[in-house]
């Protein structure tokens, strides 16, 4: 009898062992393939790619922006963010840097979309979200609105947003407008064009645009109004927070 207590107790520390052993296994498998994010900022991409890559990582460029701080062709930004700690094999993201602007912005206003692309191009940027809407005045497939504007400056992103004018539709007769519709966003202090591709994806058109020199005495407040730079909504109608739909014309008021 006491040599099966013996043996009982045996095999019992041998599986207490055996699952000790597994956990401290397993523990040292998951933390050892563990790493943590280096700070890569500020690094020459290939240097960043060396090091990550002795870490077990892998770097993707993602984007590209302009920067005066951070000269060309170095790390201006990754994801996840430094310290975070990771798998090995996980993909850092990075924003390489361009080096200040030094492109000039081509004036693509007026022109067709397809020669305002070939100007883009050419230039040296890439482009960016292209957005349609009924503009009377302007033949259909011309640029109505660009961003940034040419006389821009500080631009971060290689990238050029325009705004195209479609056919205008005429309204329909005996038409039906469908109650509800969608709450008037405050558009004030955007450039034109964002402001003007925000109210077309939202289905909503706009009014022919109005200009206001904004370096002028304001004669409702006696006072110099805010100088904004050209180009940005200074105004609009229905105001902020109004109830508007596909049938509201909406005025935008726009530096000049």
């Amino acid at each position: 009898m006491i040599g099966f207590f013996r043996f009982v107790l045996v095999v019992l520390l041998l599986i207490a062992v055996a699952m000790t052993s597994a956990i401290v296994t397993m523990h040292l498998a998951i933390h050892g393939a563990e790493v943590q994010i280096p700070d890569l900022k500020g690094m020459a991409v290939a240097d960043a790619g060396q090091k990550a890559a002795g870490l077990g990582l892998t770097l993707q460029v993602e984007n590209h922006l302009y920067s005066a701080d951070v000269p060309a062709g170095r790390v201006a930004n990754q994801s996840p963010a430094p310290g975070t700690l990771v798998r090995r094999g996980w993909r850092v993201w990075l924003t390489e840097s361009l080096g200040p602007q030094k492109l000039a912005i081509p004036d693509v206003k007026g022109r067709d979309q397809r020669f305002a692309t070939i100007a883009i191009r050419r230039a040296g940027f890439q482009m960016g979200v292209v957005a349609e809407m009924p503009w009377p005045g302007a033949p259909p497939g011309a640029v109505i609105a660009q961003s940034p504007e040419p006389s821009a400056s500080g631009v971060e992103s290689p990238t050029m947003n325009l705004l195209i004018a479609s056919p205008v539709e005429a309204p329909a007769q005996g038409g039906v407008v469908m109650p509800g519709g969608l709450v008037m966003p405050n558009l004030e202090g955007q450039v034109f064009t964002a402001a003007a591709l925000t109210l077309t994806r939202m289905g909503l058109h706009l009014a022919p645009v109005k200009e206001q020199d904004m370096h002028v005495a304001s004669p409702a407040v006696g006072q110099m109004a805010p100088i904004y730079p050209p180009g940005t909504v200074v105004g609009q109608a229905p105001a902020a927070g109004s109830r508007v739909d596909g049938a509201t014309a909406i005025q935008l008021t726009v530096a000049k």
